[in-house]
Formats: structure tokens, C-alpha cells, sequence
């Protein structure tokens, strides 16, 4: 089940909203980075190894605080503050969301790009919406209707969580284990980029697959790396911070194009 699942999420159809983002690659494109098949891969490689690794940790990491809310703490925390199981549960919960946000905060730090974060927080917007109905759960309730207010702090409100910490509380509300999300979410980050190739630059669909499938062994590699972030425990101030600058650089002048195909 858990397996059918994580093909539902990183389904381009599933209706998340990342069909309409190319992941910069309309800008790479546009600026002559990426004109075939081989530069393609190379660029997709950099993807991964850069943007992808740093959204597979934080999902891993979102996935392991989602997680702290499961019967295991809350029974461990009750024994200890001899408070009910529901006054704990509650208590548990919040804790959570403030985790989450450190995390999403964290992240933010990491993404100079204001265009990028814009982007990932409209996905991470549409995956919670459309989670609500796939997975109910408490914490994908907190993201939903709680998250504006506790993450804004008396500033303007936060327009939904970045895309990574939404894909982490997605996969546990799912029932994904953090190796499904990490996997989930390296899949993503070069899937919905290469895909968009097709309208982009019109490069052969079966040439496309066949990069994404050449991929394969760079994208469990990274999964695996991310692994060690799924532990609610670790300093999320440790998380890795691998930057693309020109993938930053171009987000931000895509922004300003008055005609694209791709909202990012």
C-alpha cells in the first residue's frame, strides 16, 4: 500500500500544483544552459545533487517531527507528566508545529531566492490541500489552518509551508516510511523538471526517460544520504545547505518575464 502511495505522490497528475512549475529549467533553457539531451542530464545531475539533496533532508527531517506525535512519545511524556492521553496528545501536537517551522525557517535561510521560496510554498500550499483529503490526519490539520498564524509572528502571514517540510508531513500522514519520503522527494526534484523538457525545448519524451533512468542510481544515493536527517532529535540549524546559485540567479529573472510556460 505505502508503495502505490508514493507513486500517487510523485505522480505528475497528482493535483499538487507541480505540473505548473519546471523547476528553473525554463529559465536554464531560455539563457542556452540546457538546449539537449546530454546537457539535460548534466543539468538535471546538479539539480539533485544541489536543490534535491537539501529538499529530500528537510523532508526527512519534517517527516521525523511529524512523527515525535505518534503513540510512542505521547505515551512516554504522559507516563512522565501523569497529564491524559489527550491533554498530552495536544501538547505533543503543538510542539510539533513549532518544530515544523524552525524547519521551514531553516530552510528559507538556505533559499536566497525570493521567487524560489515563493514557488516552493505554492506547492507546498497544493499538497497540503490535496492531503487533506487523501491523508486526514491532526498534523496535516495544523499545516492546513494553524500554519499562517503560528508562523508569521505578527508579520504578514506565511502563504503555506515550504514544498520539502509539506512532503515530509504528507508522507507520514500517508503512512510513508522517511525512506519512501527521501526517495519521494529526490524523485520529484528531477522528475518534474525533466519532464517539462518536452514542452520546453520539444526533446524526444523516450530520450527524456531514458535520462531520468540513467539518474536512477544518483537519486537512491541522495535518498539514502537523507536518511540520517530523519531523526527529531538533530539541530536543525546542521541540516545540509548545498546552494545553486544559478538556478537562484535565474529564478529571479523569470520572475520578471510577462510570458512563460512554467510558473517557476
Amino acid at each position: 500500500m505505502t508503495h502505490s502511495t508514493l507513486l500517487l505522490l510523485v505522480d505528475g497528475r497528482f493535483p499538487a500544483g507541480g505540473h505548473a512549475h519546471s523547476g528553473g529549467l525554463e529559465a536554464a533553457a531560455a539563457a542556452g544552459l540546457v538546449r539537449d539531451l546530454s546537457q539535460l542530464y548534466e543539468w538535471l545531475t546538479g539539480r539533485l545533487a544541489t536543490i534535491g539533496s537539501v529538499e529530500a533532508a528537510f523532508a526527512a527531517a519534517a517527516w521525523s517531527n511529524a512523527s515525535a506525535a505518534g503513540s510512542g512519545v505521547v505515551k512516554a511524556s504522559t507516563l512522565a507528566s501523569g497529564r491524559s492521553v489527550a491533554e498530552e496528545s495536544a501538547g505533543v501536537l503543538a510542539d510539533v508545529e513549532r518544530r515544523l517551522i524552525v524547519l521551514d525557517r531553516e530552510l528559507v535561510a538556505r533559499t536566497a531566492s525570493p521567487a524560489q521560496r515563493s514557488a516552493s510554498r505554492a506547492q507546498g500550499r497544493g499538497l497540503i490541500r490535496a492531503a487533506r483529503r487523501c491523508w486526514p490526519s491532526d498534523v496535516i490539520e495544523a499545516l492546513a489552518i494553524h500554519w499562517p498564524a503560528t508562523a508569521a509572528l505578527g508579520t504578514a502571514p506565511v502563504a503555506g509551508p515550504m514544498l520539502p517540510i509539506a512532503f515530509g508531513v504528507t508522507g507520514f500522514a500517508a503512512g510513508l516510511s522517511a525512506a519512501d519520503v527521501t526517495l519521494g522527494a529526490c524523485c520529484a526534484a528531477v522528475q518534474g523538471p525533466a519532464w517539462s523538457s518536452t514542452r520546453l525545448l520539444g526533446l524526444d519524451p523516450l530520450g527524456v526517460a531514458e535520462c531520468i533512468a540513467r539518474l536512477s542510481p544518483a537519486i537512491e544515493q541522495a535518498s539514502k544520504a537523507a536518511l540520517r536527517w530523519s531523526d527529531w532529535t538533530l539541530n536543525p540549524r546542521e541540516l545540509p545547505s548545498t546552494t545553486a546559485p544559478l538556478l537562484e540567479l535565474g529564478a529571479e529573472d523569470h520572475a520578471t518575464w510577462e510570458v512563460r510556460l512554467f510558473a517557476s
